[in-house]
């Protein structure tokens, strides 16, 4: 009886384990993720020892690094002037970089990890959660673990492509790791907002071997591909970023200071020179007026900037691995601004809306489209009409998307 029941368990097991092989053998690949922020999405920390202040109640030196963006007690009335001489940079025109304030130190954390991608005030605040609905459903419904299967790419969003070098080499380093972790499979790049062009900008300079070996496909939320006219609010006048609080002034001279609003303002393979973007009291401005505009706002060192950016992602050469494109819609968005004697430039303008994201126009999201049939890898793009350009990152339909495509057979 006892070898009868041995024999039993003997066969039961052979039965167990090559159902279990096939399982594994025909279980679906799970591609690992990469998220790369856009414009504000990574935390930045600074540590300071200043010459001098803005204002008497400003901290001049901190013997501990601090949380400096997304830090919401720094958005505070007369204090947001402390935030923006500590954030902005100081551009060198002779040798075309910027650097930070002086006695400014910079740091970007959680570079390969989520945590700093995930949330963008270090409190966890409401309101301030970033990649977090993506990540957070990835993790709980497919088993995706953070840091190993799922990782975020911050860097410093202040900056243009062209002074990123350590972060591109960074980035390609990490999508190596990250396919080794991963039983050598194939890694998905998910970009939001500006994120995208940085991807794009990546990805054009690999080699075709490299793309084909280490990377699945690129993945793309709310694409500026040819800019977006708000960018020349923030130029002329400056963006509270809705924050009701914060006096646009205040922040302008640190939003006017990165090179990264240079390089998103419209492109003229987007826009033609009949169009006028800004309506000015003396002068309206077309895409070939750039130079003028920026003379006009006082701020020269903006012409100087968009030489050196324009050209970066202008050309849009196909990215050489698989796109899904994805972007909202059917959001009143700026398509013109209007300014009066009495509002130029130090006021906000009056605007005329399009369609678009809230943020970036139509034709600009719809710059993925221009790679159907420019590469050998396909190109899927899809309207998810009503999300917003910051909403997308919470829209259910977008992780439904992901969830479904990131686990493919």
């Amino acid at each position: 009886m006892f070898v009868v029941i041995k024999l039993l368990f003997f066969v039961l097991s052979i039965f167990i384990n090559s159902a279990v092989t096939v399982s594994v053998r025909n279980s679906p690949t799970r591609y690992p993720v990469i998220l790369v922020p856009g414009d504000g999405g990574s935390q930045i920390e600074a540590r300071l020892n200043k010459p001098s202040v803005v204002h008497i109640w400003c901290q001049q030196k901190t013997d501990n690094w601090f949380p400096l963006w997304l830090n919401l007690e720094l958005l505070a009335p007369y204090v947001v002037d402390c935030f923006a001489d500590n954030m902005k940079l100081v551009y060198d025109p002779v040798t075309r970089t910027t650097n930070n304030n002086p006695g400014v130190e910079t740091r970007v954390l959680g570079f390969g990890n989520t945590s700093t991608v995930e949330w963008l005030d270090e409190s966890h605040f409401i309101h301030t959660d970033y990649f977090h609905d993506i990540i957070t459903n990835l993790v709980s419904t497919l088993g995706y673990i953070r840091g190993v299967s799922i990782r975020g790419a911050p860097y410093d969003f202040r900056k243009a492509p062209n002074e990123m070098g350590d972060f591109i080499d960074k980035l390609r380093k990490l999508i190596e790791d990250t396919y080794r972790v991963n039983n050598n499979t194939k890694v998905v790049l998910l970009g939001h907002s500006m994120g995208c062009p940085f991807l794009l900008y990546m990805l054009n300079r690999q080699p075709q071997s490299w793309k084909d070996k280490f990377v699945k496909s690129l993945v793309t939320l709310a694409g500026p591909w040819g800019g977006a006219v708000k960018a020349l609010r923030l130029m002329a006048s400056g963006d509270n970023l809705g924050v009701f609080l914060v006096n646009p002034l205040s922040v302008r001279i640190e939003q006017r200071s990165m090179p990264s609003s240079a390089w998103l303002i419209p492109y003229d393979t987007f826009w033609n020179t009949s169009e006028v973007l800004v309506y000015g009291p003396t002068y309206n401005y077309t895409i070939k007026d750039y130079g003028r505009f920026f003379k006009d706002i006082n701020f020269t060192d903006g012409i100087l900037m968009r030489q050196d950016t324009e050209q970066l992602t202008k050309k849009l050469e196909p990215p050489g691995v698989e796109v899904h494109c994805l972007y909202g819609g059917g959001i009143k968005t700026p398509a013109q601004l209007q300014y009066s004697q009495k509002q130029w430039y130090d006021s906000q303008p009056d605007v005329v809306f399009g369609d678009g994201d809230g943020t970036v126009n139509e034709r600009s999201l719809l710059g993925c489209q221009r790679w159907i049939g420019k590469q050998m890898q396909s190109v899927h793009h899809q309207l998810f009409s009503g999300a917003e350009h910051m909403g997308i990152l919470h829209d259910n339909r977008i992780t439904d998307y992901i969830r479904e495509y990131v686990l493919s057979s």
